[in-house]
């Protein structure tokens, strides 16, 4: 139908769903999860009902909806129902702190949550003070007055569902990404940008098939997750498999055993945790289905890349992407692995590095890496002077610090910023250090990341304590379980330093870079 205004008609969900019924796939299995194999038309149902129960809950086009699921078809369906319809899923973060939830849905004004009922009951309490909410939608649980369970909602739906009149330019979904200021960002895609990613990453770089079987250890709910899970194997007919469980070395490696997937996605932390736990073993684990490894969400180190080689066979495809970029846009690829580096661009994008004032920098020369592509989201959410900061023109100025060299590939220097990556999650050091400082006992504290002895990023605390205490091993286990009680458990300090006093400038900002170097004054004694 064309109708006038909206531009090019697309909708992402028929495109990664009604598509592959449309040409003969609808009895194939899109995804295993549990003891569940859902194919493609049944998929396709649960789409539909979850779009028609949206509907029928008086969800209009561009409303937001917040998706607080774990892993499962629950969530796909949500995801690319609100989708079908117009409107639009923001899937979030299931391992954060109460508060933060509060945040997330007045923020994104949000008039419905889809919930598993483990995370909703957490936060069950601070309902009143969610001001746009009207609906709860709760998988696999009991309800409360006010509160709808999935099954039955999905249940009385139709199946019957027409996408809504979208373009390639309407809004599809958001996501979440922490600032530097500890404030969460919205991110706003388009319809086209999960397209763009799947045809020059996945397709390209992956050289994914409708023959392959995806493993995501990275949740959904990630950027990274997101691809690797949901629309990389739909984008080409494949299939997926679902985790319910935690990403823990044991319950990946049974996953990859049971289902034998052909693709697996994982981080720099969890690669290297599996390597630790199979080195204990008298026989490594069986991945012997597994044709390419990838990485993503922070640096790999070499000696993790070499020993998973050794152990397995297997590459680990390691790249950068972020989530204002939906995915992978620089990567090393099979064939062309350089240990180390990041890799080389993958084509359909455009990467520089430059100078504070964006002029491109000659290679082996520090600066800040920008990106160009057509799956750049379109802006953040209510940040005006965020948005003139980084996105400049047709490019986006990442945060990070990298380097080319002579041959094409990049290498990662670090953040612009003091944000910390920890197994591939963002951790703000100004978020931690406000709990710390609410601790009784602390004067002072400055956060930043160190690599631990396999090269992987932790928050580390400096510490000035105030007069009357003094430092100890049981003062530093206290204040890591304090951080934990009042912030996802991710991103306490995995290690304590108490010093004198803070390195500062004439005008009373902390230097990190001294605490970084190790030029700083350490309390006698401890």
């Amino acid at each position: 139908m064309d109708v006038r205004g909206i531009g090019r008609p697309y909708n992402a969900a028929t495109r990664f769903i009604d598509d592959n019924v449309d040409r003969g796939l609808g009895q194939k299995v899109a995804i295993y999860y549990h003891k569940r194999q859902i194919n493609y038309q049944d998929l396709k149902e649960m789409v539909n009902r979850a779009g028609n129960g949206l509907r029928d809950l008086g969800v209009e086009m561009e409303n937001r909806v917040l998706i607080l699921c774990h892993d499962s078809p629950e969530f796909i369906a949500s995801f690319f129902g609100a989708i079908k319809i117009g409107a639009v899923p923001v899937p979030v973060n299931t391992m954060m702190h109460p508060k933060d939830y509060e945040y997330y849905l007045n923020n994104s004004r949000a008039k419905v949550i889809i919930a598993h009922s483990d995370l909703w009951s957490k936060i069950r309490h601070l309902r009143k003070q969610f001001v746009y909410l009207h609906h709860v939608i709760v998988i696999d649980g009991l309800t409360e007055e006010g509160e709808v369970n999935y099954e039955e909602w999905s249940n009385q739906s139709s199946t019957e569902l027409s996408p809504a009149h979208t373009s390639s330019d309407d809004v599809a979904f958001w996501l979440f990404s922490s600032g530097s200021t500890g404030n969460p960002k919205g991110i706003i895609h388009l319809q086209h940008d999960m397209e763009y990613a799947y045809e020059h990453y996945a397709k390209n770089i992956l050289e994914i098939t409708q023959d392959d079987l995806t493993f995501s250890a990275s949740p959904l709910f990630f950027a990274y997750g997101l691809g690797n899970g949901a629309y990389f194997p739909l984008g080409c007919g494949g299939a997926t498999i679902l985790m319910p469980g935690r990403s823990i070395p044991e319950n990946v490696f049974q996953t990859i055993e049971k289902y034998r997937p052909t693709i697996f996605f994982g981080v720099p932390t969890l690669y290297q945790s599996m390597l630790n736990l199979d080195e204990k073993t008298d026989q490594p684990y069986d991945l012997s289905s597994v044709r390419i490894c990838v990485s993503a969400g922070e640096p790999l180190p070499p000696s993790t890349m070499k020993g998973w080689k050794q152990r397995y066979n297997l590459d680990i495809l390691d790249g950068i992407g972020s989530s204002e970029a939906t995915h992978i846009f620089i990567s090393n690829r099979m064939g062309d692995i350089k240990e180390g580096s990041t890799g080389k661009v993958v084509p359909g994008y455009e990467v520089k590095i430059a100078d504070d004032g964006g002029r491109p920098l000659p290679p082996n020369e520090v600066g800040e890496l920008f990106v160009k592509g057509d799956s750049l989201a379109h802006c953040y959410w209510n940040l005006h002077e965020e948005n003139k900061r980084r996105f400049i023109g047709e490019w986006f100025k990442t945060g990070d610090k990298y380097y080319q060299d002579e041959s094409g590939y990049f290498w990662y220097c670090g953040r612009s910023d003091d944000m910390i990556k920890a197994g591939g999650i963002w951790v703000s050091p100004i978020e931690i250090e406000n709990v710390i400082l609410q601790h009784d006992a602390i004067s002072e504290v400055a956060v930043i990341g160190i690599p631990n002895t396999e090269g992987l990023e932790k928050p580390k605390a400096f510490i000035v304590l105030k007069s009357g205490h003094e430092p100890s091993e049981e003062l530093k286990k206290e204040l890591q379980q304090f951080v934990k009680k009042n912030l996802a458990s991710y991103k306490y300090p995995r290690s304590i330093e108490f010093i004198d006093e803070l390195p500062k400038t004439a005008t009373g900002k902390i230097q990190r870079f001294k605490l970084r170097s190790g030029s700083m004054p350490v309390a006698p004694n401890i």
